[in-house]
């Protein structure tokens, strides 16, 4: 009998109108060992990063608003992986460019990074929650459901999957570590077949460490890639920033929070360079040469308000990847995630991948209390003038691990 194991993440990155919520519960992950944290190695984040350029690249093909999560969609991938065996797990290894790294090794680092990056920034909330839904009629391995649980920090439940109420109970999880963002992910009734839902949540809620002053936003032309051009919301902003500027884009770091740990990098390209050329340059190689090459310069910024969602089955362009066995009943091989091989063929059916994304002018409660200067007797002298106009890139990074929470690029910034 074939069975399907089912992957669903939900990732909500939101730059909120609003200051942080003393209402809301934090998800807490646990602190690791001493050890555990000794041994944290950037250059595995680095591999997810690149992983996220090569997937994310595969699906800008178009003009459409594009958001994903490495962090979130390999977090997932990774523990179905320590249920892969034989040669879907080696498919698997190079498609999610972990080829060579012992699963322990990267067990520990994930559960490390969740750590560090749940914990950068008291003024800025980061939830990293997993889950493993099971059905109650299939016997899965103890050793699989107690690595998710350890590793993984996952919530793990067994449910009876004929029953309807099964999916109000999973969609009532991922209610609540989406802060009521998404209230529906598993529509029932649950397929027959499906022996397991493996679910990754991020919750992002991040306030601009200098926010833009309302008063400022005015409506604005933005020029869409087919030629057409719309009148949006636009924010206003100078001081200094971080700043580079090479032969084909412009590029700023707008950080979060007090610690200004984590941050959205922007990158405009040049007007006779397209986003998809900018995109074709990214790779962790590009990013970390990038990253070096910043410099403080004073400025001024104009950046569009935006809100979008995204939604996406991530089958076609893994499989592209190279990891297309895993999908496939009768070949795909997770018999590490089962008590017993007789138990039937177990695939992936379905990788569900949702954003959602608000960008505002607010801050923190305690970054309110500082305000730009904007207004002057005599007109300031820059060093640039960055005015997103025109398509660009974005991404929201930790500095200290390096992970790449988000990654996206805005078209059309029409909600």
């Amino acid at each position: 009998m074939k069975r399907k194991l089912v992957m669903l993440m939900g990732v909500f990155g939101i730059v909120a109108l609003l200051f942080m919520s003393s209402g809301c519960k934090k998800n807490e992950i646990s602190k690791p060992s001493t050890e555990v944290l000794n041994s944290f190695d950037t250059s595995l984040v680095e591999k997810t990063n690149d992983f996220g350029f090569n997937l994310y690249k595969k699906l800008a093909t178009g003009n459409e608003n594009i958001m994903i999560s490495p962090v979130g969609i390999s977090l997932a991938m990774e523990m179905a992986y320590n249920g892969a065996v034989g040669t879907t797990r080696t498919a698997m290894a190079e498609a999610l460019n972990i080829q060579g790294v012992e699963v322990e090794k990267l067990n520990n680092n994930n559960r490390a990074m969740m750590y560090l990056l749940t914990s950068a920034d008291p003024k800025v909330t980061l939830d990293i929650a997993n889950s493993i839904w099971m059905s109650d009629d299939f016997k899965f391995s103890e050793g699989f459901v107690e690595t998710v649980n350890n590793e993984y920090q996952a919530t793990a439940k067994q449910l009876d999957f004929s029953d309807p109420k099964s999916a109000k109970v999973i969609n009532k999880w991922v209610e609540d570590q989406t802060r009521g963002t998404i209230d529906q992910i598993v529509a029932p009734p649950i397929d027959p077949q499906t022996i397991m839902f493996l679910i990754n949540a991020i919750y992002f809620k991040g306030a601009w460490t200098s926010p833009f002053e309302e008063s400022l936003t005015t409506d604005q032309s933005f020029n869409l890639a087919g030629g057409q051009i719309v009148t949006v919301p636009t924010m206003y902003q100078s001081g200094s920033f971080d700043y580079l500027k090479t032969a084909d884009f412009q590029a700023l770091r707008l950080p979060y929070g007090e610690d200004e740990r984590m941050a959205m990098v922007l990158f405009l390209p040049n007007p006779d360079f397209s986003l998809g050329e900018f995109l074709q340059q990214l790779s962790q190689d590009s990013w970390s040469n990038w990253m070096g090459l910043f410099e403080p310069k004073e400025g001024s910024l104009m950046l569009p308000k935006f809100t979008m969602a995204y939604e996406n089955s991530l089958n076609p362009v893994l499989s592209d990847m190279g990891m297309e066995i895993a999908f496939e009943a009768g070949k795909a091989d997770f018999s590490k995630m089962t008590a017993s091989a007789a138990q039937g063929d177990v695939y992936i059916s379905d990788v569900k991948h949702k954003t959602f994304i608000q960008v505002d002018e607010a801050g923190t409660e305690a970054a309110a209390v500082t305000s730009v200067e904007v207004g002057t007797t005599s007109m300031p002298v820059y060093d640039f003038e960055l005015n997103f106009d025109r398509p660009f890139f974005y991404a929201i990074q930790d500095r200290e691990t390096g992970a790449i929470i988000f990654m996206g690029m805005l078209q059309d910034p029409r909600s």
